[in-house]
């Protein structure tokens, strides 16, 4: 141990090996901080090297130091693996594949080079996987200071579980301490959550992942369809650089770009995988304890995070680059928009022109049936989740004398959705009284049938 040490020290700033030194290394297994003597490089050639004679358990590695300092000669002993691959033709070809084999391929390729990045969520799947291909593996996560307790709590139970040490990545504490005493501790109510993000995840990973070739991540492309729906499983990360620097050096691999969320929940029960309590509380995606809630039945599992903005809006920036801009994509109502088919297709649902809707607003206390229409994007998540249950109550309602209706809302319409409709964020449904001319605003966010259908009675 003196000796890695004394190895590492050389390596990385002292204060960064003495941080490491403070942690306790009595026990590591296998699967906890990996060699710094092993190398992955990318580049046009092949070839083999023994490995390296110390074990995995007796290395110390400095992960996410905020500057490390690599030595550009090689050891003796250190293993170099050089690969030639083309990433994009390799994920096109990985598309068929199932988890545990695209698992057990980037573990293969990078070795100590890749962790796998954990949100204390229904990502504890990957973390299994990796178990599953019975070659060692590192996990890190991004430790904001606003998690839940049960977050916390958590961590703990999956280190215990799989015998690992997680590597907790913090935010700067001076651009923390800047942003609290300049805006308060809650700003991200007022005027977005970009920024707190910006500083307490985008920074701390951007930092975390220059220590490493390449990271695995648990996106799913179900869960936000507007804006995750091209992710593919492995791919250059086209936002963040990794331990080489430059464009090109960092590889992000997605092994469960393809699977269904209820597909990752089969597995995670089957594999009786330890899980985050608050997810038997009705939370799908968990963030920060302050911009975290649960969802409800109808609604979109990511509907649970930033809850006060536009949908557009959720995303906090770690996965930029597989982000599918949405803003000004549909521009006209059409059947389909940008690839994204139309919703709430049924004969019993109404299409309002905005000349109709205009007139509907124009009617007031004359209109002679009562209407409900519901304000959409047909490329946003959550008004893809309530769609089921708004037909099956046009449905329902057809032989009421009641109306139901949609009005896309978004593109050349939503300034003018905006400021004469209410409009806040997709989807916002309005009732129509009879006799009354003021549109009135759905409170809930719960969409189900039954509740939409008790809002009506009410107000009939």
């Amino acid at each position: 141990m003196a000796s890695t040490t004394a190895a590492a020290t050389a390596i990385v700033p002292s204060f960064q090996v003495q941080s490491f030194q403070s942690r306790e290394f009595r026990g590591i297994s296998h699967v906890g901080f990996p060699s710094f003597r092993r190398r992955v490089t990318v580049k046009a050639t092949s070839k083999s090297a023994e490995p390296p004679s110390h074990s995995r358990s007796d290395s110390v590695v400095p992960f996410a130091s905020s500057s490390p300092v690599i030595s550009n000669e090689v050891a003796a002993d250190e293993k170099i693996v050089e690969v030639g691959v083309d990433f994009e033709k390799l994920g096109k070809e990985l598309e068929g594949a199932g988890t545990l084999e695209i698992m057990d391929k980037a573990l293969e390729m990078f070795g100590d080079d890749i962790a796998i990045a954990f949100s204390g969520a229904e990502d504890v799947a990957l973390i299994e996987y990796a178990k599953l291909t019975g070659r060692p593996f590192r996990v890190f996560s991004l430790d904001t200071g606003r998690l839940n307790p049960e977050t916390y709590s958590f961590f703990d139970a999956v280190e215990k579980h799989y015998g690992i040490h997680i590597e907790y990545t913090f935010p700067d504490s001076v651009e923390v301490q800047g942003l609290v005493r300049s805006k308060g501790l809650f700003s991200f109510y007022e005027d977005g959550h970009q920024e707190c993000c910006r500083v307490r995840k985008v920074r701390p990973l951007r930092r975390a992942l220059k220590g490493l070739r390449a990271w695995i991540t648990g996106q799913r492309k179900d869960q936000s369809p507007g804006t995750r729906a091209q992710i593919p499983i492995v791919q250059v990360d086209p936002s963040f650089e990794g331990l080489n620097g430059g464009s090109g050096s960092l590889i992000k691999w997605n092994p469960v770009a393809n699977v269904h969320g209820v597909d990752i929940w089969n597995f995670l029960r089957t594999m009786d995988v330890p899980v985050n309590s608050l997810h038997s509380q009705g939370y799908v995606s968990i963030g920060c304890e302050p911009c975290t809630r649960a969802v409800l039945p109808g609604q979109h599992e990511r509907e649970g995070r930033w809850w006060w903005e536009d949908s557009t809006a959720k995303e906090c920036g770690l996965h930029k680059g597989n982000i599918e801009q949405q803003e000004g994509a549909p521009q006209q109502q059409s059947s389909v928009v940008n690839g994204t088919p139309d919703i709430f297709q049924s004969s019993n649902v109404v299409q309002l022109s905005r000349p109709g809707i205009e007139n509907l607003v124009k009617l007031g206390d004359k209109r002679e049936e009562p209407w409900l229409v519901v304000l959409y994007a047909p490329w946003c998540p959550f008004c893809q989740a309530m769609e089921e249950s708004y037909v099956e109550l046009a449905n329902n309602m057809r032989d009421s004398g009641f109306k139901i209706g949609k009005f896309q809302a978004d593109g050349e319409h939503k300034a003018f959705a905006e400021q004469e409709l209410q409009l806040g964020s997709f989807p916002t449904i309005l009732f129509f009284p009879k006799h009354t001319s003021k549109a009135i605003k759905y409170p809930s966010e719960k969409r189900d049938v039954d509740s939409l259908s008790s809002f009506i009675n009410a107000l009939r």
